[in-house]
Order: C-alpha cells, then structure tokens, then sequence
C-alpha cells in the first residue's frame, strides 16, 4: 500500500456496522435516561455556574444571553449531524470512529488525539470551577483551607496548587474504573440535583429581576490599558466563543455507544433531549442572572451564588453552592467517560499502543487510560489558573464539528441507500451551517489556543509517523 493510501485508509461503515453487533469489550448497560443524563451532565455545568457571570462581566455584559444562543445555533446544527451518525455507526469514538469511516485514517487521528487534548483540559477547567464553589460553600461554613492550597499560582497571594481541584478529578477518574453503571446511577442522581437547582435559579430569581440591569444590554466597545476589548458586538462573539464549549457536551454520550442498551435508536434520541434541555436552561438563567445582579459585579468565583447573596437570599446562595458541588462533578464524569473511551478506540486500532486497549477483568472498564488521565487532569487543575486552561479548549471540539457536518454531507453523497436511524434534516443546509458558525468560532479564539493546538497536532503528527501508521490494525487486514 503506497503512502497516500495508508493516509486515507478508511473503515468501510458497513464493517464498523457489523463489528458494533459482534464487540464484547464493553458491558450494554445504558438506557435513554441515563445517556441523556451524560449528555446533560456534560453540557450543564461550569457554563451556568461560572463562565455565564464570568463572561457577562467581561465581554458581553446582559448580552451574554446572545452568547449562548450563538454558540447554541452552531451547536444544534451538529448535534444533529451527530445524532445521525450515532444511529448509523453506534461504536465507541464518537468523531473519531465517524471521521475514520468518511475521511480515513491520518484525518481520524489528528480528530482523536485532539479531543483527547479538548476533554481532558476541559476536565480540568471544570474541576477548578467546582473547586471555587467548594471553597465558597466551606467558607460559609467557616472552614478555609490552608492559603497554599487554595488555588494555583498567581490566582492569589501564596496560592501554590489548588488540592481540591486535583483530589476530584482523581475521584472521578476512580469512579469510572468501576462497574460503567455504577458511574451512570451516581451521575443520573448528581444531573437530577444540577437540574433542580438551575430551576431554584430560574424560579426564585424571576421575581427579583430589575430590568434597568440589562441597560444597556450590549455595553459599548472599550479597550483596557493591556490593550484587550471588551463588550460591544465584538464581545460577544467573544465571549460565545469561549461559552461554545459549555454547550457540546451531547457528544460524550457517543463515545459511549457500545455501552448503550439499544444504540441505533437511542443515541440519536438522547444527543437531541440533552441539548434542547440544557439550552433552554442556559438561556433562563443568563437572562435571570443579569438581571437580579448587575453585570460588573459577576466576574467572582462563584457568581451565581454570590448573586443571590448580594439580594439577602443566603438560603438560596447555599443551596446553589451545595447543588454547584454535586452537579459539576456530572460534568466530569461525562468528559472524563469520553476521553478514556477515545483514547481506548484510538489503542483498540493500534494508533496507540493496544496496552491501553485492555478492560479491568472484573469491572469490564478501560481502567488504564483512565488512571493515565485521572493524573494529567489532577496536575493541570492543580498547577493552572481557569482562564489560561479556559482559552485552550474548544479548538478540537470545532474541529471535530467541521470534520462530523463535512462528513455527513460526504456520505449522503458516497452512500446515500444507507439505513439511517435517524437523519439530519435539510441536508446541506444544517450541516453547513454548523461548519459556517465553527468555523467563525475557530476565527474568535485568542492566539494562545492556535499555538498550543499546533503544539498538539504536531505532536500527534509525529506519534501517528513514528508509531500508528506502522502499527494500523487496519493496515495489517
């Protein structure tokens, strides 16, 4: 096989449909209810409870509503094409495996070892995001950690390493070395009390909205002394672009798919009811938030708490932080789940070394490259400020969104007496339109996440020459 072939081997889709039957790697013990609670708990998270003040405060002001609706459109339009593909290829990947069935196998990798980059650091972005509100919930208690452990360096005079931060994402990482169901009831419960508490926000904040806080509702364009703009329309692209992460966690629950009772039909169903769900809750609580708080008071750890706090509701506050606590840890489960299930894929296809293909003998998990990203998150949480791990994520995820609408546009062409489970409508439309708002999106994000990104791919480019290509399953059949 010449080299350019090898770049663009693919795995024929009714292959990949014909091994999804015959897998045993995995236990099926996932029902709709449970997908779509991964899915929920990987997009309702550190959005609602920090970056949504955070960004108001920063970028776009009451606009920040606006935010998430753009960063939701370009969402939907590939949840969609996900959901499609999830019904006709339902194998553990999520983008990897669909890109390996359209684009072939150089593209497919470079899509892997990104996400793998964009879950992970997301992991450690909301880890540090629960941290401040564990930190805020003591504090009430009137229990404070030592000052060296508060947080990482430079987020606080003596801050060093932010324990809490790293001791969850360890806790989460050996969760998931367990039995998958036994993570799936615990996250099930843990999205049930996020949900309740996001609609204490919506129901109690309602009534103390003042609408003189949305005035204005895009504040003017101004530039700080660093030579950095904030607010006007500018900024709330912006801050969409930073929000976009918060909104895509639906596609975690792919990753899971040879875990799932009845894929073909209940992926699609549940990438659909999770963001619809989550969307609308983030648009009711942007517009409460700034409207019980002025915008210029939300860039704290904790805003939503501490917005309830400045009307006198310390209840609600508490019971924001205690719910914060338990609801964030949703979100690493779901991120966590589908960084070790892409990882296990890319060791399963020899990309990666197949010592990191092997599940527990007893849990039947893919404990190995859990325990390696339990420990990468636990140092990156610990060591990094959110902001700095905030800008570096969301570069893989757009990619992979372009890679998945391209794809479904590719296949319908290629392939179109497919049977699909479920099909994206108006097609080319939506999935051009997801590529169109990623691609804008990718065009917002600071400086820093283009240079760590090339970093990253350059790194896999010579880990897929120096290894995968050689050792390609799919080149020895």
């Amino acid at each position: 096989m010449g080299f350019f072939n090898k770049l663009v081997r693919h795995k024929p889709v009714e292959l990949l449909q014909a091994e999804a039957g015959k897998r045993g790697d995995f236990r099926r013990v996932l029902g709709l209810w449970q997908l779509t609670a991964i899915g929920i708990g990987g997009i309702i998270g550190v959005g609602v409870f920090v970056l949504a003040g955070q960004q108001a405060a920063l970028n776009a002001g009451p606009a920040v509503v606006i935010s998430f609706l753009i960063a939701g459109i370009a969402s939907a339009a590939a949840a969609l094409c996900y959901a499609e593909f999830a019904g006709l290829i339902p194998v553990t990947g999520s983008a990897y495996t669909y890109g390996y069935a359209v684009l072939g196998e150089l593209a497919a990798w470079l899509i892997g070892w990104d996400l793998l980059l964009e879950y992970a650091l997301i992991v450690a972005v909301v880890a540090i995001g629960w941290s401040g509100y564990v930190q805020s919930a003591l504090a009430s208690m009137g229990l404070d950690l030592p000052i060296w452990a508060r947080g990482a360096i430079g987020t606080g005079e003596g801050h060093v390493f932010n324990v809490i931060a790293a001791l969850v994402t360890l806790a989460v990482a050996a969760l998931l070395t367990f039995r998958t169901e036994w993570g799936a009831r615990f996250n099930t419960l843990v999205v049930a009390i996020k949900v309740a508490a996001v609609a204490l926000v919506i129901g109690v904040g309602v009534f103390y909205v003042k609408a003189s806080n949305w005035v204005p509702f895009i504040p003017a364009r101004v530039v700080g002394p660093d030579g950095v703009g904030h607010f006007g329309f500018q900024g709330v692209a912006t801050a969409a672009a930073v929000v976009f992460f918060a909104v895509f966690g639906y596609d975690t629950l792919t990753t899971a798919a040879e875990e799932s009772k009845n894929p073909q039909r209940d992926l699609p169903r549940a990438v659909l009811l999770s963001l619809l769900i989550s969307m609308t809750m983030y648009l009711a609580v942007s517009l409460v938030l700034t409207g019980i708080a002025h915008y210029e008071t939300l860039n704290t750890d904790a805003p939503v708490a501490d917005a309830f706090k400045g009307l006198g509701l310390h209840w609600v506050a508490m019971i924001i932080s205690v719910s914060a606590v338990f609801g964030l840890i949703s979100v690493l489960f779901a991120f966590m789940l589908g960084a070790t299930r892409i990882w296990f894929a890319l060791a399963r296809d020899g990309l990666l070394p197949s010592w990191f293909a092997r599940v527990h003998p007893r849990y039947g998990t893919p404990h190995r490259p859990t325990v390696a990203l339990g420990v990468f998150t636990a140092l990156v949480s610990g060591l990094l400020p959110i902001e700095e791990v905030a800008k570096l994520v969301n570069i893989g995820v757009l990619s992979a969104f372009i890679v998945i609408c391209s794809s479904v546009i590719i296949l319908r062409r290629r392939k179109p007496e497919l049977p699909r489970a479920f099909r994206t409508p108006l097609v080319p439309l939506i999935p051009l339109v997801g590529i169109g708002f990623s691609i804008w999106l990718l065009s917002e994000l600071p400086a820093i996440t283009w240079k760590v990104f090339l970093v990253w791919v350059s790194l896999g480019l010579v880990i897929y020459f120096g290894y995968g290509m050689r050792h390609s399953k799919l080149g020895k059949t």
